[in-house]
């Protein structure tokens, strides 16, 4: 099995912090449709050298800058969310894995133009079990990079909070058995 490449160093800016206290801005958003969203994907875990690694993407974001982060994606129809948590890592790193165990689901929303989606993700641990790290098999063209990362530095590349939460039980899962 080759080295992991090395990992790569990007700076990706914090999302702007809320003041406690502050309240938040109320728009008309409230008066839009709302829908519901479902997503899965995950943690695809590999050892090489007694060195865990995981398997992260990078997509732009609104205001066009790289985040790095957990590799997933919407259910297609008839799918179980572990089912698309096997593809969607698949289709955006090029790696197929095994889902070891449901890590948790978040849940957020967001208001588009035409409507407000509450969006439920599903995410799970992995283990690698074949593939070569790339983005050309993306069938949307989201995710713009991926590369292999040591696990125990994710967290501080990915752009998310929620996201780095779920690195954390997987930390504690994989270290402290808990």
């Amino acid at each position: 099995m080759p080295e992991r490449p090395n990992e790569r160093r990007q700076g990706v800016p914090s999302p702007p912090r809320r003041r406690i206290g502050e309240r938040p801005v109320h728009t008309s958003a409230a008066n839009l449709p709302v829908s519901l969203e479902t997503s899965a994907g995950g943690i695809v875990v590999d050892v090489v050298n007694g060195i865990p690694y995981a398997a992260l993407i990078a997509r732009r974001n609104r205001a066009g800058r790289i985040e790095w982060c957990l590799p997933k994606g919407h259910l297609e129809a008839g799918e179980t969310a572990e089912q698309a948590a096997l593809r969607e890592v698949a289709e955006e790193t090029g790696i197929s894995g095994r889902i070891i165990r449901h890590l948790a689901s978040i849940d957020y929303w967001f208001s588009g133009s035409d409507r407000r989606v509450h969006k439920v993700v599903h995410h799970y641990l992995m283990g690698y079990q074949s593939g070569t790290i790339t983005v050309e098999h993306d069938p949307d063209q989201e995710a713009e990079d991926a590369a292999w990362m040591r696990l125990n530095t994710v967290a501080h590349r990915l752009a998310y909070p929620n996201e780095r939460r779920i690195v954390q039980i997987a930390l504690d899962l994989l270290y402290k058995g808990t």
